[in-house]
């Protein structure tokens, strides 16, 4: 008689037990599901522009890098990305750099060195200067401005003077360099601007 009570008691135990680790459990995947909800919510109200989703930066023509490689300050310096994509270092040459992201071109790099010149080179290389945007259509100074890391399009709006009073603030045109059409996008606070991009602020329709 002990016995089963004793056995009885255990079995209580153990359910308790396992109802209330499986408890957070449940809760981690509704807080989960949630954020995902949230960020996806985010990504269409901005059309993808918004800082967290911004795309990996890739170099183009404009852009002013800074090439290390350890231990050969010869080949080391200051370059830019010309019209043609291209850098041109010395010893290899032209290496072609528009459209890759700055891993790439490393990586490109170390790859053309190793090709005959350089036991295992190790090579850094980060963007001095952007390549400038553009900002037109319903603003007071259109025109071509120098880009700045975290630039949002209000900040691009400020530069050139503040909108005219026909401007429609609800919206941007946003097109992103080597693309060929302009995107529509909420315009928030948050709206990110990438070096190259051509933004147009439209008119409002009375």
């Amino acid at each position: 008689m002990l016995r089963l009570l004793v056995i009885a008691v255990i079995s209580v135990l153990f359910s308790v037990a396992c109802t209330t680790t499986g408890a957070p459990s449940s809760a981690g995947s509704v807080a989960a599901a949630g954020a995902n909800g949230t960020q996806a919510q985010s990504q269409d109200q901005t059309g993808g522009f918004e800082p967290a989703l911004a795309p990996s930066y890739r170099l183009g023509a404009g852009d002013q890098v800074r090439i290390i490689v350890f231990g050969e300050e010869d080949l080391s310096g200051e370059f830019f990305v010309d019209g043609s994509g291209m850098v041109s270092l010395p010893l290899i040459g032209e290496a072609p750099a528009a459209g890759k992201t700055l891993a790439e071109f490393r990586a490109e790099l170390e790859a053309r060195l190793s090709d005959g010149y350089l036991n295992d080179p190790r090579v850094s290389a980060e963007v001095l200067n952007y390549r400038p945007f553009y900002i037109l259509g319903e603003v007071e100074e259109s025109g071509e401005y120098p880009y700045t890391d975290g630039l949002t399009v209000m900040n691009a709006v400020a530069r050139a003077g503040g909108f005219t009073y026909r401007a429609n603030t609800r919206v941007v045109f946003i097109k992103r360099a080597n693309t060929e059409a302009e995107v529509e996008v909420p315009l928030t606070a948050i709206v990110r601007v990438m070096p190259g991009d051509t933004i147009r602020i439209a008119e409002r329709f009375f």
